[in-house]
């Protein structure tokens, strides 16, 4: 069963269509990402799904709930973790999850806070203030929140900006365990490292959905071929390589340079121009991040 199977969503805002036709599927208990540049229309996209915005077409299922007639059904089975911390900073960790179970009716408040914060590790913070804690202790509240009504399923709205690399590794070993007993998560993200610990991805750009898929099905399809260039002077040969015709991307990788073309037979004689003692050109594995640069090179900005 999917937990979320909607088809042709459109949300415009006057003039302007923020999402146009897009659709979408979610197997229960899977982690899926979902990518796209600022503006693409991800956070409208899942603002539709959980209830919070009304399509102006389109339908579809979450959770088994008509996407229109039964919003509000749809609004108690599901955690929507936001982009920006929206809790009481005045006051303590304790005191925003009792706020929280009270608004979800939750009975015994006691039992569900403690037990929320201990499955958090939470539980030796509990007296400290909301707006006292590092960025990485506020986004494990405010997951702490979103899963105390024990939803069928989590909607997170790139949950990770801000946060130091332990706590992203510590954020996304949490979202695993709970996918694995059965929760269905949905987060959008910039982060490719991110986007790879993901069962499934899509992107979309400027409202349309471009791609879907695992991480090794949308770069196999996007058809791209990287090379690896070494050697001395690499500026220079970036300079002159992003003139040449087949090249889509240039980009410096540390001492290299990765090049990255549509067409192999194009792209290999581009680069056979700029062999010079000491420099060497070889085959490189195309990653998540090049398709991400080239599906922004060839969208057109909804807004403009």
């Amino acid at each position: 069963m999917n937990a979320i199977d909607v088809t042709g969503l459109v949300k415009r805002f006057g003039d302007k269509t923020v999402v146009d036709n897009v659709s979408m599927s979610v197997r229960t208990g899977e982690i899926v990402g979902f990518l796209g540049p600022n503006g693409s229309g991800k956070t409208t996209t899942i603002r539709m799904m959980c209830g919070l915005l009304t399509p102006d077409e389109g339908d579809g299922q979450v959770l088994g709930y008509d996407l229109r007639a039964e919003s509000l059904k749809i609004k108690r089975e599901v955690g929507y973790m936001t982009q920006k911390f929206s809790f009481y900073e005045d006051l303590t960790i304790g005191e925003n999850l009792e706020f929280v179970a009270r608004l979800y009716r939750l009975k015994p408040v006691e039992s569900f806070v403690a037990g929320t914060l201990a499955d958090l590790g939470l539980t030796s913070r509990r007296k400290q203030l909301a707006g006292t804690l590092s960025g990485g202790w506020k986004q494990r509240l405010a997951l702490a929140a979103c899963i105390m009504h024990r939803p069928k399923l989590l909607l997170l709205d790139e949950p990770t900006a801000g946060v130091d690399p332990k706590a992203r590794r510590e954020f996304w070993d949490e979202i695993h365990l709970l996918a694995a007993r059965g929760l269905t998560v949905l987060v959008s993200t910039h982060y490719m490292d991110e986007a790879e610990r993901c069962h499934r991805i899509s992107y979309i750009s400027y409202g349309r959905m471009l791609a879907s898929g695992t991480v090794d099905e949308v770069v196999r399809n996007a058809g791209l071929h990287t090379y690896v260039v070494r050697g001395p002077k690499l500026e220079a040969i970036a300079a002159n390589l992003r003139k040449a015709p087949g090249i889509e991307q240039v980009a410096p990788f540390g001492t290299t340079l990765h090049v990255v073309g549509l067409d192999r037979k194009v792209l290999e004689t581009a680069l056979a121009g700029i062999v010079e003692p000491g420099v060497t050109v070889e085959e490189g594995e195309t990653s998540l991040e090049d398709v991400f640069i080239q599906f922004m090179a060839g969208s057109k900005d909804n807004m403009q």
